[in-house]
């Protein structure tokens, strides 16, 4: 698997998780609120370091892309204990 097509299904599996909780969050308690806000600004973090190192994908880093990977996967597993809570 080529690293733009990791970055997508990373990027597709956060958007899915997202959208999930996005549509109980009107349900939730406020510190599942609060969780949630810190995670909308990590996720415009990560898509921004997602469209540098895919743009730049020849010429990335290593660290720079382990950066965007780690971020990554730290909101895949926000939104999913935001989604978890709220089934």
């Amino acid at each position: 698997m080529s690293l733009q097509e990791e970055f997508n299904k990373l990027s597709d599996k956060i958007k899915q998780y997202r959208d999930e909780a996005r549509v109980q969050l009107h349900l939730a308690r406020e510190d599942v609120k609060d969780e949630w806000d810190d995670l909308e600004q990590d996720w415009d973090k990560f898509r921004s370091k997602l469209d540098q190192v895919l743009h730049d994908a020849e010429n990335a880093s290593q660290e720079a892309r382990e950066t965007a990977r780690k971020l990554g996967e730290e909101l895949k597993t926000g939104y999913e204990n935001i989604r978890n809570k709220l089934k």
